[in-house]
């Protein structure tokens, strides 16, 4: 489905009943907007592994301006700024007093960003392998001079530039990448039914070179996090190389009342590495405050 807004159409996609009758009676199931990663990811990243929160929530699946099945836009519109607004605009367009985000990677960037700018429409919080702030990019760029082979170098050099020129070179970046992104890939000896070889989706290199070429040189959210007061969850992958886990641990000192949970098994891709304990604790913390 698609929402005009904001002087673009914007794709999204509403997953499971915001109603139920349990018990002969009427439960309103809370909102929560799912934001991908990238920038210039998509929402079927997503897909199938939050299927399971459909019992506890509806979820609606944003694609960001001019990424995945949303319309292509003028690449200096695709900022951290506008995909806030845009998220707004979504709210008012479907009529929902107060939503939760759940946000992932960057997001998770647009998430408290979000939150901050909008409190009074932000139900809740849940953050997922993402960062406050700038600093996860040397943590980053260390990891790889450690851990990487050369291709793995090579690649991950392009994406601190924010230089790739082409949707093609972007998916062969994120082949390359995957062992890192994911456990359950660095486990697995073949690629075949893995997560990494799962249909590729549409991509915008051109959102991700605006991200990491400009605008993420500079993201810091982290004084306002401090008088930030929304129920907030934040979930890290152990073994995360691109969002380090210890960015998370500073979340949870500046968020006020936040809770944490470290996936003791799981990188960067963390619903794919552990999709049953990711669903479990999301479920519960949704049935305490939702």
């Amino acid at each position: 489905m698609y929402a005009a807004i904001n002087g673009t159409r914007i794709y999204y996609d509403v997953d499971g009943a915001g109603v139920s009758v349990e018990g002969g009676e009427v439960r309103h199931k809370p909102v929560i907007f799912i934001l991908h990663g990238g920038p210039g990811g998509c929402h079927l990243n997503f897909k199938p592994y939050l299927d399971e929160l459909t019992k506890t929530a509806q979820l609606v699946y944003v694609d960001q301006r001019g990424c995945g099945y949303s319309d292509p836009d003028d690449p200096e519109k695709y900022t951290l700024d506008q995909n806030v607004e845009d998220v707004e605009a979504l709210r008012q367009h479907l009529g929902v007093e107060r939503i939760w985000i759940l946000g992932h990677s960057y997001g998770g960037m647009v998430a408290m960003s979000y939150a901050i700018r909008h409190q009074e429409h932000t139900a809740g919080l849940i953050l997922a392998a993402t960062s406050p702030s700038h600093n996860f990019l040397e943590k980053a760029k260390q990891h790889v001079k450690e851990h990487g082979n050369a291709e793995q170098m090579a690649v991950a050099d392009v994406l601190w530039e924010g230089k790739f020129e082409s949707q093609e070179q972007l998916q062969e970046y994120y082949r390359v990448m995957a062992p890192m992104y994911s456990t359950k890939t660095a486990k697995t000896e073949s690629l075949q039914e893995t997560p990494a070889n799962r249909p590729a989706v549409k991509r915008n290199y051109e959102a991700l070179n605006k991200g990491f070429g400009d605008f993420l040189l500079r993201f810091d959210v982290r004084e306002e996090l401090k008088s930030l007061k929304v129920l907030t969850l934040i979930i890290a992958g152990r073994h995360d190389w691109i969002t380090h886990y210890t960015e998370s641990e500073e979340m949870h000192r500046l968020i006020p009342g936040s809770e944490l949970q470290i996936m003791e098994h799981s990188s960067h891709n963390l619903f794919a590495d552990d999709t049953s304990g990711t669903n479990e604790l999301m479920a519960d913390f949704l049935a305490k405050h939702a």
